[in-house]
């Protein structure tokens, strides 16, 4: 999770771990104290050697960079290259969306071979149907300590306290940010524990950092003002932070968005060599498999698309967690069409902070046209248009039986 645990009565605060020269010696990997001088290329060589001479394998590919090692600061530790995957482009993939309009390119880095022909496949269908419609329903980003008391009476009496001091913890909270903004607080009680779920509007940025840091502001006033808490921690894996969950498919973690097509008969059966009917059934049978599986999604693999956008726009890809969850739904309509429509309830992504300031992650948010303030709710957008490209796919492989043999030409190395 990254957030260290506070407990009432001991050391308040955010754990630290300060840097320190490397003491001489062949196991310790060389590093500088001071955050900037870390990054000073004499050292990233010093770093770069210690591998070769620990590892016994010549770096050929992993110095290799164009990226400035400067940008690399607050993003890495110990730099000492890069690992490079392969970036393929899909598209282009028409969209008509409430912040993404037109046609836009997808970058895909990914090393999973038919991938980007198979969701360049997807995108064709679609674009032939009209394109993709996109909506964005609701969104958050969540902090959640708990507190523990006496018995189960002292935590119901606390929500009653939290309630009627909202106002100074919304205060305290939001003043350490001019982004984020305490939408609400969700209670939850279980046995003598009171969990508080913070939820927060982060801008565009991802915030998972941000609302840290204000609900731990929080924290600390409701600690020194409630004196009935016997103790307490800053996140109750409540949150919950780079896991799937239940709670974040009811509640959004990140942003809440559909993505929905109708592809017409003849379309369908052209493109893919599969009918309305077929994928229908197909999805009522998978349903069955996905509830006998306690798997969270009940469509294909919406985490391929997730995570090579991810990794080609810099996001946190650990945040697949939470985005893979799925709700795919599919209809023959009355004029014999597919209705097609996913909604992913927890899509966790930025065009401002983390990994999007990077050199090529940042080409492609601009390739995307998601590069600046306000894109945040467009790139989620593009990004559920792009897994819906591929649900098509995929699901009209399998149902067509094409699916090995689609991967036998494109996806072996032979």
């Amino acid at each position: 999770m990254g957030t260290p645990t506070t407990t009432l009565g001991g050391p308040p605060g955010v754990a630290e771990f300060p840097p320190h020269d490397s003491a001489p010696g062949p196991e310790h990997i060389p590093h500088a104290k001071g955050h900037p001088s870390d990054y000073a290329p004499a050292l990233i060589k010093r770093r770069q050697a210690f591998v070769e001479t620990f590892t016994g394998v010549h770096l050929e590919h992993i110095p290799v960079y164009s990226l400035p090692v400067e940008h690399a600061m607050g993003n890495i530790e110990n730099f000492t290259g890069v690992a490079q995957i392969p970036l393929g482009i899909a598209g282009p993939l028409r969209i008509d969306g409430e912040h993404a309009k037109g046609e836009f390119l997808i970058p895909l880095a990914t090393t999973e071979g038919s991938l980007v022909a198979s969701y360049s496949r997807g995108m064709k269908v679609l674009n032939l149907s009209g394109g993709v419609k996109t909506t964005v329903c609701g969104g958050g980003m969540q902090r959640a300590p708990v507190f523990v008391f006496d018995s189960a009476r002292e935590a119901r009496d606390f929500l009653v306290w939290v309630d009627e001091h909202l106002a100074p913890i919304r205060q305290v909270a939001e003043a350490t940010s001019h982004v984020a903004r305490l939408r609400r607080i969700e209670p939850y009680l279980s046995n003598r524990f009171a969990f508080l779920r913070f939820n927060f509007s982060t801008g565009d940025a991802a915030g998972q950092n941000m609302v840290g840091k204000a609900t731990y502001a929080a924290y600390q006033w409701i600690l020194a003002n409630n004196h009935t808490v016997r103790r307490a921690y800053l996140e109750s894996n409540f949150a919950t932070d780079k896991k799937p969950s239940h709670v974040n498919v009811l509640h959004p973690r990140g942003k809440r968005v559909t993505a929905e097509a109708t592809i017409p008969r003849d379309l369908l059966r052209e493109h893919m060599r599969v009918a309305p009917e077929q994928l229908a059934y197909h999805w009522g049978v998978a349903n069955v498999g996905a509830m006998l599986s306690g798997a969270n999604n009940n469509g294909l693999h919406s985490a391929n698309a997730i995570t090579a956008m991810f990794i080609a726009t810099g996001q946190d890809v650990a945040n697949v967690a939470e985005g893979a969850a799925a709700t795919t739904y599919t209809e023959v309509t009355e004029d014999g069409a597919l209705y097609f429509s996913i909604t992913i309830p927890s899509l966790i992504v930025a065009t401002h902070g983390g990994g999007t300031h990077l050199a090529t992650q940042r080409e492609c948010l601009r390739m995307l046209r998601c590069d600046g303030k306000g894109m945040v709710n467009k790139l989620a957008e593009i990004v559920a248009g792009t897994v819906l490209a591929g649900e098509l796919s995929l699901a009209s492989a399998i149902s067509s039986l094409e699916w090995v043999s689609a991967h036998e030409k494109l996806g072996r190395n032979r």
